[in-house]
């Protein structure tokens, strides 16, 4: 049976926190089974459908949508849109014939992994937050396996079934510490300042944006050097804030080579997504988390509190970033002894096993 060549369907996204872990779930699905065919699902016009294909799998997509809090048209949309999207997803299902469906969380896992529990087909979702959505909600009574990254998530999925894996995080992140010299000599920085990173998110963070950009000459007169992520739409008003000139803050759209800039951060700047939460816990590197206010059921704020609340991590809300954020920033970039603090605790939450143990829980339902 073993010897079979196995079909996984993955599902999910909307944004770089479902969709990185899931591309993980993957890869370490093809170094245990090299010759397992993956088929990604998706929602049409989301990030995945364009990210998932650039890491080398195949995707179709569903017309699901989200369905916003107050009754209106939207609503006539999105229940007509879930209906296309159970039938495509039972054509699918019956065509690809899979051994396993995961799914990630998003709107895409939702309509999948139902029908493909509907038909007896191996299920497993993975919850990267403390606090659940919607869709892995729904769909815990009947999945057979919940992999899951923080405690206490037996108030929302059947404590039988959950399996404490810790979030899948980009291998090449590991040991960055080894690379803080080639990483030095990538973005030109010298190895006699410390280095503040800024991150918010994939989609980028406008709050953090604008509260660097308002206190830009702080952050140049404090001795420091500066590698800001703006993301695609704060970047252009991030780049006329800031002079080409000053060479000691650089503003990035995107940071292509992430490990590069963990291995030179001292203290970093960032929004509280789980996936990135799992990277910073593993590199251990002191952060003010900035969670974002735009998410379902506010679980940005309760996966910092995780950290917060065992001295692991600052955090600052959004509605008092634009006052706080840098002077915050600046005052634990002096404080050797609450960064090495934090450090030490964060790696009470790290899980660098994390994508083998998923894998693991993937195989013994294909038994």
């Amino acid at each position: 049976m073993m010897n079979k060549q196995k079909r996984i369907i993955i599902s999910g996204g909307g944004t770089g926190g479902h969709i990185y872990p899931a591309i993980s779930i993957a890869n370490g699905i093809k170094g245990k089974f090299p010759d397992a065919e993956i088929l990604f699902v998706g929602a049409l016009g989301r990030m995945e459908m364009e990210k998932v294909p650039k890491a080398g799998y195949e995707i179709v997509g569903l017309p699901v949508i989200g369905l916003r809090r107050k009754l209106s048209l939207h609503t006539i949309k999105f229940v007509f849109r879930l209906i296309q999207s159970l039938v495509k997803a039972r054509k699918i299902v019956r065509k690809f014939n899979p051994d396993l469906a995961v799914g990630v969380g998003g709107y895409a896992s939702g309509p999948l992994l139902r029908v493909a529990s509907k038909k007896g087909i191996p299920t497993l979702i993975q919850e990267q937050n403390s606090f659940p959505g919607i869709t892995n909600k729904l769909l815990a009574k009947t999945v057979d396996k919940i992999c899951v990254a923080y405690d206490k998530l037996d108030r929302w999925f059947p404590k039988e079934k959950i399996v404490f894996t810790g979030n899948p995080v980009r291998q090449d992140i590991r040991d960055v510490e080894n690379k803080k010299q080639e990483a030095l000599k990538h973005f030109n920085f010298q190895s006699n300042k410390p280095v503040l990173l800024i991150v918010g998110g994939s989609l980028g963070a406008k709050t953090i944006n604008d509260s660097l950009a308002k206190d830009w000459e702080l952050l140049k007169n404090a001795g420091i050097q500066v590698l800001w992520q703006t993301g695609k739409t704060g970047y252009q008003k991030a780049r006329e804030s800031v002079p080409e000139s000053e060479k000691s803050i650089q503003v990035r759209e995107f940071i292509y080579k992430m490990d590069f800039a963990y291995a030179i951060a001292d203290v970093v700047i960032s929004r509280a997504g789980a996936s990135t939460i799992s990277e910073l816990c593993l590199v251990q590197k002191p952060t003010v988390f900035v969670p974002s206010p735009n998410v379902a059921e506010d679980h940005q704020t309760k996966n910092a509190m995780a950290l917060k609340n065992i001295d692991a991590a600052m955090l600052i809300t959004d509605h008092e970033a634009r006052e706080k954020l840098v002077p915050a920033a600046l005052n634990l970039l002096k404080d050797e002894k609450i960064r090495n603090a934090f450090s030490e605790n964060m790696v009470k939450l790290a899980r660098p096993n994390a994508v083998d143990d998923i894998v693991t829980c993937c195989t013994e339902l294909m038994k």
